[in-house]
């Protein structure tokens, strides 16, 4: 009896110890279709790796972004992001940045996600009023940042920036992710290609047909 309860202990501990352990790793791509044949595939990450013995200092390091963004669009704002496409070092390391410049007052990085990592931002210059959004039953989180302040947007909540000073802002970001992604929400929704049937948006927003339409014709910025 004694060694059948040494056995189920043992067993229970083994299962115990396969379920912590059994979890998907956080996605670097925004789908990996599955195949068979290796031979037409990719690594996961997307990237192949070059030979240690050959890389050298520019595989990671990156310049230019002491210069500021372009800001002369319709949200008043530009992200220059240095991620694993500009700084080929990153792949595999789980990390990225961005440099956000916002014209003054009214400077938007517009509401917007990134499905794979969490931002820390933090003010340079100027000052912010940012935000996110929370799961149901969305609980709105804000601020009101000055230079040197620091915020957090949790890995995939809706968040924003925007420029209330009445000068130019700067902002830095660090994400936890070679590729963060992102998914500029007004743009996904009304300038996704091909449209989504107005219809559905119609019915989603309870805003008159005409709306939708007019909404869905418009020319939708990507500040990045």
């Amino acid at each position: 009896m004694k060694g059948a309860h040494v056995l189920a202990a043992f067993v229970l501990l083994a299962l115990s110890s396969s379920f912590a352990s059994a979890f998907d790793p956080s996605p670097l791509q925004d789908f990996c279709v599955a195949i068979n044949d290796p031979k037409d595939g990719v690594f996961v990450n997307g990237k192949f790796c070059r030979d240690p013995m050959l890389a050298t200092a520019n595989d990671f390091s990156f310049s230019g972004l002491n210069i500021p963004g372009n800001t002369s669009n319709k949200v008043g704002s530009n992200v220059t992001l240095v991620n694993v496409d500009k700084i080929p070092g990153l792949n595999t390391l789980g990390i990225s940045l961005a440099r956000i410049d916002f014209a003054p007052y009214g400077g938007l990085n517009p509401p917007h996600t990134h499905p794979r990592a969490t931002e820390i931002l933090v003010v340079l210059e100027g000052t912010l009023y940012v935000g996110f959004v929370t799961s149901n039953p969305n609980r709105l989180i804000t601020k009101v940042l000055n230079a040197g302040d620091v915020f957090v947007f949790p890995i995939g909540l809706i968040h924003f920036q925007f420029n209330i000073g009445q000068t130019n802002a700067v902002a830095i970001s660090g994400l936890s992710s070679q590729n963060p992604g992102v998914i500029t929400i007004a743009n996904a929704v009304f300038g996704s290609n091909p449209p989504i049937n107005p219809d559905v948006l119609t019915k989603a927003f309870q805003v008159d047909k005409n709306v939708v339409n007019y909404l869905q014709r418009q020319f939708w910025v990507n500040n990045h």
